[in-house]
């Protein structure tokens, strides 16, 4: 019996070889294995061999059944490969240029972000940049926001867990890692480093706990300017913000100011703007911006004097700009990666 196997075996590993379909392969499979298969026949014979022969006869077949299970398994591989590669079509040469000719473009968040910075470049203002997991000093405490504050709570600010460790952001024992929830930390993490006068803008990425809508992300950009000098005042901030938003919007657009609070600066202001030939957005004032006269406290919890120094500071966010400028409708669509939205900006 056992010579029987080996010819099983040597004619299944030669008859393989010719096999290219699966239909064919079937077919060869049910000559070996098959009810009426050479291996079947010989597994059935064991019942006419005495007893005391069987169970080496039994295992001698389960050997050689693997042996040959295993030329069996390798072929169907090579079919399926062979039927795989039929369908894909013929191997890409990837040093070929792709058939559209197209080249790739900055995502369209990355263009406004690049217009604001050239804008405000002009007037002096460079970038300034700081890491997005940050520490509850730079965030929260540093800009003057209390304890009880409802930016801090658990329910507005992604916490990070408590073994975590950030080998370029240092903390204090007592406080927390957190994703940033505004950019603000950089203007913290600038004053700490630079003495006085200075004009930057951050442009980054924040986050915050809130459920996607339509204007709303819980990942999102910011980008903030900070300007410290001697005798600044409110009028050289509306003065700014009047420059950069005509730059922006066109040279018909008008600004305003509405009174409001940040614990970072006092007196602190909402800032509306008008444009005509943005009449479809359906008010005539539309909200774009936060700003203010920097606290007096946050100039004391960077070293600043601020008996001798003042300054402004703003900031909004870039996914809305980019809306009111392209007539954007959902924020969510910046996120997506559909193509037929990214190449209308390319």
């Amino acid at each position: 019996m056992e010579d029987d196997l080996n010819s099983i075996i040597a004619d299944a590993s030669a008859g393989v070889v010719s096999l290219s379909s699966r239909a064919d392969f079937d077919q060869f499979k049910s000559k070996i294995v098959g009810p009426n298969g050479s291996l079947t026949k010989l597994k059935k014979n064991i019942g006419k061999m005495p007893k005391e022969e069987r169970p080496v006869l039994g295992k001698l077949i389960n050997t050689k059944g693997k042996e040959i299970e295993a030329i069996l398994s390798l072929a169907l591989e090579k079919i399926e490969d062979l039927e795989r590669f039929k369908e894909i079509g013929s191997a890409v040469d990837p040093t070929l240029p792709v058939p559209d000719g197209s080249g790739g473009s900055y995502h369209l968040l990355t263009q406004v972000r690049e217009e604001i910075c050239s804008i405000l470049h002009k007037v002096g203002f460079v970038v300034a940049e700081g890491p997005e997991a940050e520490t509850e000093y730079y965030c929260f405490d540093a800009l003057n926001t209390p304890p009880d504050h409802p930016a801090r709570d658990l329910h507005d600010t992604y916490y990070l867990t408590e073994n975590v460790r950030f080998g370029n952001v240092s903390k204090h024992d007592d406080e927390r890692y957190l994703l940033r929830t505004h950019t603000s930390s950089v203007q913290i993490r600038t004053m700490l480093k630079t003495p006085p006068p200075l004009r930057i803008i951050s442009p980054g990425r924040c986050f915050r706990r809130d459920t996607a809508d339509a204007t709303h992300s819980a990942s999102f950009h910011q980008i903030e300017g900070l300007y410290v000098d001697k005798n600044v005042t409110v009028k050289d901030l509306k003065a700014m913000l009047d420059y950069f938003l005509r730059s922006l919007l066109g040279e018909n657009a008008k600004t305003r100011f509405r009174p409001h609070f940040f614990p970072y600066t006092e007196p602190s202001f909402e800032v509306d703007f008008n444009a005509s030939h943005l009449a479809k957005l359906g008010k005539e004032w539309i909200e774009i911006a936060g700003c203010g006269m920097v606290d007096p406290e946050v100039f004391k919890s960077v070293g600043y004097d601020p008996e001798e120094w003042t300054g402004f500071a703003f900031g909004m966010g870039i996914e809305r700009i980019a809306m009111i400028l392209y007539g954007i409708d959902d924020i969510r669509y910046f996120y997506q990666n559909d193509l037929r939205f990214l190449k209308q900006f390319g």
